[in-house]
């Protein structure tokens, strides 16, 4: 009787757990929709609007690394996460109530410092209280989904009936309840285990030049995905809309990511070529949706646009990661991984949102959407080319004996 109870009191324990990514995920959203709409009625305009969230990509580049270090060296997770979680609580506050815009950029460098690690370090808390079933990992980390969705729509409504100057009430709430939900938690005195990240590995990914065609065509791809993520809710007030429509247009953009991930994870075949040629497609339809945006002339047709985010994002980054572990030895994968995620969240993103803020300010949302086609058709069209090259040449890596990689990693593991 003990053993069928054990395992229920544990499940009990953890239900903070989901709550937590119900609600850190309901907050971001609630910052990725509305803050820009907050920024505007502040008096900015477009350009610094994107200047200014161009700020989070680049500050990520050197907080994401740091606070991985101190959660391997403390070995504590959850600890490092409310720290992480209090900073952000505290450094919001002096982005809401700046009285200059000096004041707004210096307080959002240190915001997105404490901010921009928060789904990488959550995602780590997961593994770490899930050591013995990975395998549960979607079930707890779907609870992020549904609390953006949810979040998000309901979100929408609130505002347009208080208005987008009370967000910083809204986004303080959120995380004061979700800082609530990790105290909740059991002590977890041991980080989770991931793959290192070795220096040797960013030189012979270098030399990868499938990899590094597969890297420079993701960024084409990925700048007008950040693009959109950044002014759609501008795009939306521009034609008309209101903040419930801001709300629905992101609830429709993720409540069919756990479907999407689903389908691609149980049917999708392994083979290079064949996920190359996913890339492609994928790439395709991310030209069909810029396309589809810059002739928009409704709220509610942007909206219903966004339902392609679920195949479009969540379709490339999943077949993106397979990607790497096919061209990749498992020697270097973590390393080849951490320059995946880096080009698609931090270079594009500075791109994206200067790039994109400039568009929209000097030649409207419509010309920023057909640049974002121009840049995703001349990504579809390079990993066509290369889908076809697979197909004729097929994939020979360039791999070192196996006594070479052994040797490599005794000499990693003395140093």
């Amino acid at each position: 009787m003990c053993n069928v109870q054990d395992p229920v009191k544990k499940q009990s324990k953890l239900l903070p757990l989901k709550a937590f990514n119900f609600l850190i995920y309901g907050t971001m959203v609630i910052f990725t929709s509305f803050f820009q709409l907050y920024l505007q009625d502040a008096g900015m305009n477009k350009l610094e609007i994107g200047s200014l969230m161009a700020l989070g990509p680049f500050v990520s580049l050197i907080a994401n690394p740091f606070w991985t270090f101190w959660s391997d060296r403390l070995q504590n997770t959850r600890r490092i996460l409310l720290f992480m979680m209090t900073g952000t609580l505290l450094l919001i506050q002096f982005v809401f109530h700046a009285g200059t815009y000096n004041m707004i950029y210096l307080a959002m460098i240190l915001f997105f410092f404490f901010q921009s690690p928060l789904f990488a370090q959550s995602n780590t808390l997961i593994l770490g209280y899930i050591t013995d079933k990975p395998q549960q990992f979607g079930s707890y980390r779907n609870w992020g989904s549904i609390g953006w969705a949810v979040i998000a729509i309901s979100a929408g409504l609130l505002i347009d009936q208080v208005g987008i100057s009370r967000l910083s009430y809204l986004v303080t709430g959120l995380l004061l309840l979700a800082i609530g939900t990790v105290l909740l938690l059991p002590p977890l005195k041991a980080a989770s285990e991931t793959p290192p990240i070795r220096l040797r590995g960013f030189g012979r990914i270098a030399i990868n030049r499938y990899f590094v065609a597969f890297i420079l065509l993701g960024i084409l791809v990925s700048v007008p995905n950040v693009m959109n993520n950044t002014f759609m809710s501008l795009y939306i007030t521009e034609l008309g809309g209101s903040k419930t429509m801001v709300g629905l247009a992101m609830f429709l953009s993720s409540f069919l990511e756990v479907a999407v991930l689903f389908l691609f994870h149980r049917y999708l075949k392994r083979s290079l070529a064949t996920l190359i040629g996913c890339l492609a497609i994928v790439s395709v339809l991310f030209c069909v949706r810029w396309l589809l945006m810059a002739s928009a002339t409704q709220p509610l047709e942007v909206a219903l646009i966004q339902i392609m985010h679920c195949i479009t994002f969540g379709g490339y980054f999943y077949v993106g990661t397979q990607v790497v572990s096919q061209l990749v030895p498992p020697l270097h994968r973590a390393s080849a991984q951490s320059v995946f995620t880096l080009t698609w969240g931090g270079i594009s993103g500075m791109i994206g949102c200067l790039a994109g803020g400039w568009l929209f300010q000097n030649f409207g949302g419509e010309a920023m959407y057909n640049m974002g086609f121009m840049l995703a058709i001349f990504g579809a069209a390079g990993f066509g080319i290369m889908w076809y090259w697979l197909r004729v040449q097929g994939h020979h890596p360039k791999t070192g004996a196996p006594e070479d990689e052994l040797e490599e990693l005794l000499e990693e593991y003395h140093e």
